[in-house]
Parts: structure tokens; sequence; C-alpha cells
């Protein structure tokens, strides 16, 4: 299974349904089902002083190290002035993603609960996790 880790609170807020964009600085074709890895990396000090961003998970355990959701990457769409624009119109998730012209917008779907979350350590990139 195709895997991808991100640092919290970003693993969290996909699944719980509040992030359905992940932003990127680089592009890729696959698209598939997808599980979602929440790093043991720390929440970075910027985003833990973003009360708006971080208010986003209150009350909402975090979960560090753990395979937590899985989804389908439907596409990756390059991000031109419009589509930034049109984001904005969601505030909660133009918030909880870094949108700039020329990074990418990979588009979630079909956002499944792992009800046991499984304990995996991340890697960079789409990675392969063997059950």
């Amino acid at each position: 299974m195709k895997v991808l880790s991100l640092t919290e609170p970003c693993a969290t807020l996909i699944k719980e349904k509040k992030k359905m964009v992940e932003t990127r600085s680089w592009k890729t074709t696959y698209r598939g089902e997808l599980y979602i890895h929440a790093s043991s990396t720390k929440i970075p000090k910027d985003w833990r002083e973003d009360k708006e961003f971080m208010s986003l998970v209150k009350d909402t355990p975090l979960n560090y190290g753990y395979i937590i959701c899985s989804c389908d990457l439907v596409d990756c769409i390059e991000m031109t002035k419009e589509f930034i624009e049109n984001v904005k119109q969601n505030k909660n998730e133009y918030i909880s993603g870094v949108y700039a012209k020329g990074r990418y917008a990979w588009i979630l779907k079909n956002i499944e609960i792992i009800e046991n979350p499984i304990k995996a350590k991340g890697h960079l990139g789409i990675w392969n996790f063997e059950e």
C-alpha cells in the first residue's frame, strides 16, 4: 500500500475530514488509494503559534507515528492564481496548507478512518507499506 507521511496536525486534519487538499512543492503522477501516516516530527513552532490553525484540532488527540486513515489521491493540480483564489473560499482548507503559485495541490477523496491505527516509521515521499 502507498503511504504519505505528514507532520501533525495535518494528518489528523485529513483523518477528521477538515483537510481535503495536501499541498506540496512537488507533483506526483500517482493516483489511487493512499494511507496517511502521522509522522513522529514535532509540530513546527510557527504552526503551534498559529492559534487559528491549531484551533482546527483543539481537543483532538494527535497520532504521532501511526497510519491513521486511508483516502484516494484523485488529482495533482499545479496551483495558479485562480486556483488559490478559489481555495480561499474555504477558510479552514486555506489555513491548513501552503498555497503559492507553482506549488501542487493533491486532491484527496473518500477518506476513511483506520479503527486500529498502524504503528509505522515514516519516510519522505510516497512510500510502500507492507502489512
